[in-house]
C-alpha cells in the first residue's frame, strides 16, 4: 500500500480535508462521527459534491453521503472488487435494510458478527446516525470486514435511530411470474432507476420491461432503489421484471471471479449461484415461475472453456428448476449463445429455458441469424439485446446509460426434478424418517436408488415424501452396511450415502466430483456446515483434520484410503 491521506468529513459541513499520511498504508475516512480506516489507494467520493455519482464497486472506493435516486451509471458495468457506502440513517436508508442488517451495540461502531447477504455486509450505526453498506467478493470479504472492524465513533457523532418500518418487513406482493408472457421492448440498466423515473417512463417510453441486477458476486453497481416495494410498484404500473444474476464468468476470461475448468466443480458453482439468486428473488417478491438470467459475458470459446460454461449453466438450470424457477442465459451471440445452441441437444448438459443474446445490430427482433438456428428456443424463449450503452429521455427524465432489448417470452413450467438433477448439497443433513418431506428426502431417495436400494419403484422422479417404501429401502441399505436397520436416516446413514463412490486421494488444491462428495459427507458427519463448492481449500482441509482426529485417524488433512473408508462406513 502507498502513503495515506486522511479524509475527515466535517460534522456539520460534510467537507473533506487532508491529514498527514499514515505509516501503515491506510487512510482515515470519517462521516458524521463514524470513522474507518481503508487502504490508501481506495477512492473517496463525497456524494454531496458529486450528487449524481454512480456508486460502483468495480474499483475500490468509499462513498460518503446520500446516494442519488438516479445515479449516472454506465449500463454495462460488470465486475466487483470492494466498496463501502456510508449514508445518513434516514427513511431512504431504512428501505435498503433487510433481516441481515446488523446493528452496532450502543456506544460502538462495529458489529463483528454481521452476516453477509448477497455479497454485502450491512451495519446500522445508530450512535452516528449512519447506515454502512460494504460490498465484497468471496476474495475480498476479509478485507472489507477488516475495514468495518476498524470503525470507531468520534466527537462529531450525531445519533439517529433506524426506522422500525423497514421495507423488508412488509408483506410481499403477489407480483406473478416475471417477465411472464410478454412481447415487446425493454431496457436494462446497471442500477435500478428510481420509482419517479420509472413513473415518468411508464407513459412516455416504448419500453415495458426492465432488466435489474438482483444478485451475483460481480454486480458492479449499488442498488439503492431495488427493494421489494420497488418491484411491486413497477409491476403494478405494468412493468415486467427481467431478473439478472452476474456471478462467475468463463474461466478463459480475465474477470476476478471465474468458474472452474473442472466440469463437476463448475456445475456445483452454477447450482450455488442459482440457490442464492432464487433466495434473493423471493425476497424481492419475484416468485417461482419467473425466469432468472445468468449473465456470462463474452469469451473466446474453446473445448475446455465451453464445457465449463455449459456445466455451470447445467447446475444453474437444475437448481432453479428445483426451486420452481425457469433458467435464463445472457451472453454474446457469438460466444456463449452460439455454444449453447451448438449443444442444444447434448444430453451431457441441462439446457437453459430462455436465451438472451447480445447482438447490437439495432434490429428490434429475436432473430439470432447464423448464431443459433430459428428452431431452437422457438417457443417464446428469447430476448435480444439489440443496442447498448445509449442515453434516452422520456417524460422529461433522462437515463444516461441503458441497453435496448426486444423480448418474446412466455410463462413455462420447470420440468420435474429427476435423480439426475436433484440437489445433493445442503448446509445440514437432518434426521429423516417416515413422514418427513422436502428436498433432503428427495436427495436421500436418489442416493438410495444409486446405492441399489430403490425406494421409487423404478421411477426416476423423487417424491420428497418419506413413505413406507422409503423406510424399507433405508432398512435394506443399513443392513447391507452392517448398521442398525431402524429405517431412520441419521448422521451415520447420511455419511455413508453421501461418501459413496470412488476413493481417490484428495488434498488442498484438488477440485471436482470427489471433493463434492467429501464435503457433503463431512457436513453430515461433523454436524456442521462445510462449504460445498467442489474446491478443496483451507476450510475443507480443516474439516478433514477435525474428522480424522475425532475418528482416531492421523490428522493430516488429506483424504486418503483410511479417511474414505471411515466415511463410507458411516463413522
Amino acid at each position: 500500500m502507498t502513503a495515506a491521506l486522511a479524509i475527515l468529513a466535517g460534522a456539520l459541513s460534510g467537507a473533506a480535508q487532508a491529514d498527514p499520511a499514515a505509516s501503515d498504508g491506510t487512510r482515515t475516512v470519517a462521516y458524521r462521527g463514524y470513522e474507518i480506516r481503508v487502504p490508501a489507494d481506495w477512492r473517496v467520493v463525497e456524494l454531496a459534491d458529486d450528487p449524481d455519482a454512480c456508486i460502483r464497486f468495480d474499483k475500490p472506493a468509499v462513498y460518503l453521503g446520500k446516494p442519488a435516486a438516479d445515479p449516472a451509471c454506465p449500463a454495462d458495468l460488470v465486475g466487483r472488487t470492494a466498496g463501502v457506502v456510508v449514508q445518513p440513517l434516514d427513511k431512504d436508508a431504512a428501505s435498503r435494510t433487510s433481516s441481515a442488517t446488523a446493528k452496532a451495540a450502543e456506544g460502538a461502531a462495529t458489529a463483528p458478527k454481521a452476516a453477509s447477504y448477497n455479497g454485502t455486509v450491512q451495519v446500522a450505526v445508530e450512535d452516528a446516525g449512519v447506515l454502512v453498506t460494504a460490498a465484497h467478493t468471496p476474495g475480498t470479504e476479509d478485507d472489507v470486514r477488516a475495514v468495518l472492524d476498524s470503525a470507531r465513533l468520534t466527537d462529531g457523532a450525531r445519533p439517529a435511530r433506524l426506522p422500525k418500518s423497514a421495507d423488508g418487513a412488509a408483506p410481499l406482493a403477489d407480483n406473478g411470474p416475471q417477465p411472464g408472457d410478454f412481447k415487446g421492448k425493454g431496457f436494462d440498466v446497471c442500477s435500478a432507476p428510481s420509482s419517479g423515473t420509472m413513473s415518468a417512463w411508464t407513459g412516455a417510453s416504448p419500453y415495458r420491461a426492465v432488466g435489474v441486477y438482483i444478485s451475483g458476486g460481480l454486480r458492479a453497481c449499488d442498488q439503492p432503489n431495488l427493494t421489494a416495494s420497488w418491484v411491486s410498484t413497477q409491476v403494478t404500473r405494468g412493468w415486467r421484471m427481467i431478473p439478472i444474476d452476474v456471478g462467475r464468468q468463463a474461466p478463459c476470461t480475465d474477470y476476478r471471479s471465474r468458474m472452474s475448468y473442472d466440469k463437476a466443480t463448475a456445475k456445483e458453482q452454477g447450482r450455488s449461484a442459482a440457490n442464492s439468486s432464487a433466495t434473493v428473488a423471493q425476497g424481492l417478491g419475484i416468485p417461482p415461475g419467473s425466469a432468472i438470467y445468468s449473465d456470462i459475458e463474452g469469451y473466446s470459446p474453446s473445448t475446455t472453456c465451453t464445457a465449463a460454461v455449459l456445466s455451470y449453466l447445467s447446475g444453474w438450470t437444475e437448481a432453479l428448476h428445483a426451486k420452481g424457477y425457469l433458467s435464463g442465459f445472457y451472453s454474446s451471440a457469438s460466444s456463449g449463445i452460439r455454444d449453447a445452441g451448438n449443444n442444444y441437444s447434448n444430453s451431457a448438459y441441462t439446457r437453459v429455458d430462455h436465451i438472451w443474446f447480445a447482438w447490437w445490430n439495432n434490429a428490434a427482433d429475436t432473430n439470432t441469424g447464423s448464431y443459433v438456428s430459428a428452431d431452437k428456443w422457438a417457443n417464446h424463449q428469447r430476448i435480444h439485446q439489440y443496442a447498448g450503452e445509449v442515453g434516452e429521455t422520456w417524460g422529461g427524465v433522462r437515463i444516461g446509460g441503458i441497453d435496448r432489448n426486444y423480448l418474446d417470452v412466455g410463462n413455462g413450467t420447470p420440468p420435474p426434478v429427476t435423480c439426475a438433477t436433484a440437489n445433493l448439497s445442503f448446509n445440514s443433513y437432518p434426521t429423516l424418517q417416515e413422514g418427513s418431506t422436502g428436498d433432503q428426502v428427495k436427495a436421500a431417495q436418489c442416493l438410495l436408488k444409486a446405492a441399489g436400494h430403490d425406494p421409487l419403484g423404478g421411477k426416476d422422479t423423487p417424491t420428497g415424501t418419506f413413505d413406507a417404501a422409503m423406510t424399507t429401502a433405508t432398512k435394506n441399505y443399513q443392513a447391507s452396511k452392517g448398521h442398525t436397520a431402524d429405517g431412520v436416516i441419521g448422521k451415520k446413514t447420511w455419511t455413508a450415502l453421501l461418501s459413496r463412490g470412488s476413493t481417490p486421494t484428495v488434498q488442498n488444491g484438488a477440485t471436482g466430483e470427489a471433493v463434492l462428495r467429501l464435503q457433503r459427507a463431512l457436513t453430515a458427519a461433523l454436524g456442521r456446515t462445510v462449504g460445498i463448492d467442489g474446491i478443496f481449500g483451507a476450510g475443507t482441509e480443516q474439516a478433514v483434520k477435525d474428522y480424522q482426529s475425532s475418528r482416531g485417524l492421523s490428522a493430516d488433512g488429506i483424504a486418503g484410503a483410511n479417511t474414505w473408508a471411515a466415511l463410507q462406513a458411516g463413522k
